[in-house]
């Protein structure tokens, strides 16, 4: 497990802990401070958004059940005014709790009983992100696919001219097939780019996500005119 502190021995970002079960948080929040992280906890849904507000983590470990607001909804008001990245956790089989958290734009989720280890470890795959896919490529001209117009250094997408509000990590997807327009990118290729090389985990999370790009996207996966499915494979730029 890496120190998590760079050179200058700075911590490598702030985490925000929230879990009803202080004991579990304490523990998980000793071990990211271990692994060399800025780290704050919260035990209730106001407690949360305050702290995610005051805070300004880059990555926020939600437990959904919480006291006050659940933590769907914390998850969902953090996205008004925050993209920093967002792990919930999750029971063992609920999921439809699951699907709802990516649905309101949490990053990943692991499952409870989990591995305190392979929590920070996941912290520190997503911190590890390039943030952006983009960053290696330098500035360049928006990728424009019909109407759809991505602007890789300016990190925006517009349909018809008309901005539309993608997450992080569903604007890396998306960014991440249009730099191969050509390709058929498998899911695990995606993982690798957008996630990390290193995670573990259900590979079925990018199939939710390029689902929400999907839908904000007004795309019909039937017929689709952005993003297409290629059958055993993984996705790609709709061929024209």
């Amino acid at each position: 497990m890496g120190s998590g502190i760079d050179d200058a021995g700075r911590a490598a970002g702030r985490v925000l802990v929230v879990d009803d079960e202080k004991a579990l948080a304490g523990m998980v929040a000793s071990y990211l401070v271990r692994a060399g992280y800025d780290v704050a906890q919260a035990h209730t849904g106001p407690a949360a958004l305050e702290a995610a507000r005051t805070g300004a983590p880059d990555v926020v470990v939600l437990d959904l059940g919480l006291p006050g607001l659940d933590g769907i909804e914390v998850c969902r008001r953090i996205r008004t005014f925050s993209e920093c990245y967002v792990l919930m956790l999750t029971a063992r089989g609920d999921e439809e709790d699951r699907l709802a958290g990516l649905a309101t734009g949490a990053d990943d989720y692991i499952t409870k009983p989990f591995s305190v280890r392979e929590l920070v470890a996941r912290v520190q795959a997503v911190m590890r992100r390039p943030r952006t896919v983009t960053r290696r490529e330098g500035p360049r001209a928006p990728h424009v696919h019909g109407d759809l117009e991505v602007d890789l250094s300016g990190r925006q997408v517009r349909v018809a001219g008309e901005r539309v509000a993608l997450t992080r990590t569903e604007f890396d997807l998306l960014a991440a097939l249009a730099l191969h327009p050509r390709e058929a990118m498998s899911r695990r290729r995606l993982i690798d780019v957008v996630w990390d090389p290193a995670w573990v985990g259900d590979e079925h999370l990018v199939d939710v996500h390029i689902a929400h790009v999907r839908r904000k996207l007004g795309d019909d996966p039937a017929s689709p005119r952005y993003v297409e499915t290629v059958r055993g494979v993984g996705y790609r730029m709709a061929v024209r």
